[in-house]
């Protein structure tokens, strides 16, 4: 057993940023838990070591004051434990049951993306972050939250600047200074319909909040919208896009679904698996304990990579491939145990069930472009930030 985290000080950050897998494989290899130090954390990247992890609340805490969530957003459920965790996801339960899902919510985002993609359809090409995934997150969330209506691009940049808070493990000022002014946005956004939703109580997240618990501080309603904000828009979009590029860049895969759509679940949950939308969480060790024969020290804070751990080889084999016809196992795209994400069925419907389906059915021999090939960026948060496409008009 050793008490000593090993120290790493020869990574970049924009290797991390630009492709994190080789440095992720590399810290596997090398320790339970690894000081990364342009990243200032210790990350932990093994799959069973997360999936330990996880299941074990009462050593290894969301619940960290200095996290950059909490300094960017406020102190929300989701770096919660224990009855306070427990309180902020019932509040917005209801919105995420599944009949309000199948009745209320499936028609709605069904009409966004009939709109989508009906509107773009006779381009013959275009970006999909843009044209698409993006528009299709946003004004999904703008729904679901129950915000006035605005242009899909400002919900965008909020919950861009936030996430990029979030992650913010560089300590760049401008990007705190855009997500301290984000912040300010949502509170603005939330105060303008809280009367709305008080008087008319309905599916969406801040009637849920508002009336499910009347007493729930108006401080923890903007923390937590901020959260949804961030992830209940990175995450779809991002799922949305890696899962046309699995299937565009393997075009056997891609014939496999169109003949048979049962298969369209299993390939957005090989999507998520493959390239991870929240790919990094943190966690703070409440005690000193042993990990894979690691002590890690009391107070300890670490970096939950569950984008490393998805693609880690003694869980999966030939992990760096998309492949939809993989034996089926879990994986921690949507995290695991208490914190397990409560967003994931709506994203199945969203990206699974709605927005792959259709797309595929409409837009004619959809592909993607020799002449510009698609960038994926990021290791906190990662996605394709460009997806070009052609297909048949």
């Amino acid at each position: 057993m050793t008490s000593t985290v090993p120290v790493v000080t020869d990574i970049a950050y924009r290797d991390l940023l630009d492709d994190p897998y080789p440095i992720f494989r590399r810290l596997r290899e090398m320790a339970p838990a690894v000081f990364v130090e342009t990243a200032k954390l210790t990350l932990v990247t093994r799959f069973d070591d997360i999936t330990k992890i996880e299941r074990d609340p009462a050593t290894y805490s969301a619940d960290n004051p200095v996290s950059l969530v909490n300094k960017v957003m406020g102190p929300t459920f989701m770096r919660k434990d224990g009855a306070e965790h427990a309180i902020g996801r019932k509040a917005i339960e209801p919105s995420f049951r599944a009949t309000t899902i199948k009745e209320h919510w499936a028609p709605k985002f069904t009409a966004i993306a009939e709109s989508l993609i009906d509107a773009l359809a006779p381009a013959g090409e275009a970006d999909l972050f843009a044209a698409l995934a993006a528009p299709m997150a946003s004004l999904t969330l703008m729904e679901m939250i129950g915000f006035e209506p605005m242009p899909w691009q400002r919900l965008a940049e909020w919950s861009q600047s936030l996430i990029e808070g979030a992650g913010n493990y560089a300590a760049d000022a401008e990007i705190e200074r855009k997500a301290m002014q984000a912040g300010a946005d949502v509170d603005a956004a939330i105060e303008a319909v809280l009367d709305r939703h008080r008087s008319n109580p309905n599916p969406s997240i801040l009637s849920s909040m508002i009336n499910a618990d009347p007493s729930m501080p108006i401080e923890a309603i903007r923390a937590n919208i901020k959260v949804i904000i961030g992830g209940g828009l990175n995450e779809p979009r991002d799922a949305i896009l890696t899962l046309v590029l699995g299937l565009l860049d393997h075009p056997a895969q891609k014939q496999s679904v169109l003949v048979k759509p049962e298969l369209w679940p299993a390939a957005l949950e090989e999507a998520v698996r493959w390239i991870s939308p929240i790919g990094m969480y943190p966690r703070r060790v409440t005690r000193s304990v042993e990990l894979s024969g690691m002590t890690l020290p009391q107070d300890l804070q670490i970096g939950l990579c569950v984008g490393a751990a998805n693609r880690d080889d003694k869980r999966f084999a030939d992990p760096d491939s998309f492949d939809i016809s993989r034996p089926k196992q879990s994986h921690l795209a949507f995290g695991a145990g208490p914190h397990f994400c409560a967003g994931t069925w709506v994203s199945r419907l969203t990206v699974g069930k709605i927005v792959g389906p259709m797309l595929f059915e409409r837009l004619r021999n959809l592909r993607l472009r020799d002449d510009a090939p698609p960038v994926v960026r990021g290791w906190v948060f990662r996605g394709p930030v460009s997806l070009p496409v052609r297909w048949d008009v």
